[in-house]
């Protein structure tokens, strides 16, 4: 018998859940060595620390996790354009992750000029001046690997990361620090965790065919090499 294509899709569709899997979990940020007992034991308050800016450690945002390493699934959809928007003399989101091939586009809400540009190695850029009545929004395809710091040239305090990642499983942490990776093919992958702050971590996990894999992170400027 033979089936129409729609149904053969969907099919195959399920198929591929039935065999993905999750990795879950929390990832939080670790100071250095002696920092706590500087905060709180009042040694900022000290001569030595009075210029120091208090980092707070525990309520850290921002977090990325990702598998790091390309990953064939014909199931995936292709990239989805999405927005980095300018509002307020700011850039929203402040940290995009996106897979490789995804064009974003910077719409300027505010009614003052603002400009885009990166002097990054993986998409050095100039979107030139413009404001919210430009015509039509500059957008912009990110087809290399890494880290995009993006900034304003008339607003200093203007600053948003593109983190272009070789896949489209990462995600995000919630405002507990808590991470989903789902849908994932079973097998054994290099996962990433990133902080724009924070060294990052990667550890290999094994990803069942069904089901969930707990894997917390901690990143630590301690693990860092001694000089």
């Amino acid at each position: 018998m033979r089936f129409p294509p729609v149904l053969c899709l969907a099919a195959l569709a399920l198929g591929a859940a039935a065999r993905a899997g999750s990795i879950v979990g929390t990832v939080t940020a670790r100071g250095p060595a002696g920092a706590e007992a500087a905060a709180g034991g009042g040694a900022y308050e000290s001569h030595r620390y009075r210029l120091a800016e208090r980092v707070d450690y525990d309520h850290l945002a921002d977090f990325v996790v990702y598998v790091d390493q390309a990953v064939n699934d014909p199931a995936l959809p292709p990239p989805a354009e999405v927005t980095v928007t300018q509002r307020n003399v700011s850039f929203e989101p402040h940290v995009l992750p996106i897979v490789v091939g995804t064009t974003v586009r910077w719409p300027n809400k505010d009614t003052i000029f603002h400009n885009v540009f990166s002097m990054s190695d993986a998409k050095p850029f100039d979107l030139g001046m413009y404001t919210k009545d430009k015509e039509k929004v500059p957008e912009l395809k990110f087809d290399q690997l890494g880290r995009v710091d993006v900034y304003c040239s008339i607003h200093s305090q203007m600053h948003c990361i593109i983190l272009v990642l070789p896949s489209a499983f990462f995600a995000r942490s919630d405002a507990h620090n808590h991470y989903a990776i789902r849908g994932l093919p079973a097998g054994t992958y290099w996962v990433k965790a990133w902080q724009e702050r924070m060294p990052a971590r990667r550890i290999a996990v094994r990803v069942p065919a069904a089901g969930e894999v707990r894997q917390d992170f901690t990143l630590g400027l301690n693990d860092l090499p001694k000089y």
